[in-house]
């Protein structure tokens, strides 16, 4: 989309987005058919992942699975670009903290964390997390290409000060506010592909050889930092739950791949629990171990 489209879009998005989520649902459904049916939005990749992920399924149960999962997709898009209008009080409502004693347990024992969290059910609601912790939030993330879309999104998840940073400047980030003595959380999303000449190391997820970042833990490890999983889950249409899960308090000295090893069995639980909730759609096994030595 060039940028005379992307103003469309945003103009448009604007507008529409006002409106309360109760009627944008509407919008919601109509979407749902647009992904589902007219035409199919990359549902090819879709069923090959669950194919794969759920071989001892059958067609017509993964079928269903990926059903639910448009349906969860569209309304997810939905609330996404509400969040140009969703005010702080409603999200605060609609996305709340299940054990914030937790993250202030930490906190006021002086410790910076690591989170890990995933694309499973609604991740860009976590811009209330501010409004939960005295936390400084710094989101590692990954920019898109489209730089007009990655621009827009970059707004809509720097809200309530967060600071989003690529993974390249992490480092020098955690330094930074070591120095200062901020204490910070800083966000990986656990579950995107590594470009294939990061790859370091692959494990088993979802029946299938899957290749990891390294970064979260390798970051924890240097710095000692306690190591969470955001386990968010969907408790009705628009309303969301984060329970923070505590996976080491000290990570210095252990073994190698242990961190890695225990985020990806935990959200890999959590995927079988509700798999219409994770995003099918995204390419996650594009790279094989074998690829490295054709």
């Amino acid at each position: 989309m060039g940028k005379l489209g992307f103003y469309i879009f945003y103009g448009v998005n604007w507008l529409i987005t006002l409106l309360p989520l109760r009627i944008l649902y509407v919008f919601s459904d109509v979407l749902f058919l647009l992904f589902y049916y007219f035409p199919t939005y990359r549902k090819k990749v879709v069923l090959s992942n669950l194919e794969n992920s759920f071989p001892d399924k059958s067609p017509a149960e993964r079928r269903k699975i990926g059903r639910k999962f448009y349906r969860h997709l569209a309304d997810l898009f939905v609330e996404t670009l509400k969040l140009t209008h969703l005010g702080n009080r409603e999200l605060k409502k609609r996305f709340t903290i299940t054990n914030p004693e937790l993250l202030k347990r930490l906190y006021d024992s002086d410790h910076d964390l690591v989170v890990v969290h995933s694309h499973f059910n609604n991740w860009e609601w976590l811009v209330s997390l501010p409004l939960y912790t005295e936390y400084r939030i710094v989101c590692i993330y990954k920019p898109l290409q489209n730089r007009n879309f990655n621009n827009f999104l970059n707004e809509l998840r720097s809200r309530n000060n967060v600071k989003l940073t690529p993974m390249k400047h992490v480092v020098r980030e955690v330094v930074e506010n070591r120095e200062k003595k901020i204490r910070t959380i800083y966000g990986f999303i656990a579950d995107q592909t590594p470009a294939k000449p990061d790859i370091r190391y692959y494990t088993t997820f979802l029946n299938q050889e899957t290749p990891v970042y390294l970064g979260i833990e390798k970051i924890a490890e240097r710095y000692n930092m306690p190591v969470v999983f955001f386990n968010v889950q969907k408790v009705k249409r628009g309303c969301y739950s984060l329970t923070v899960e505590l996976l080491f308090e000290k990570t210095a000295g252990l073994r190698e791949y242990t961190v890695t090893e225990a985020h990806v069995r935990r959200l890999e639980e959590l995927i079988r629990q509700n798999p219409e909730y994770w995003l099918w759609t995204h390419r996650r096994w594009k790279y094989k171990r074998q690829e490295e030595h054709d």
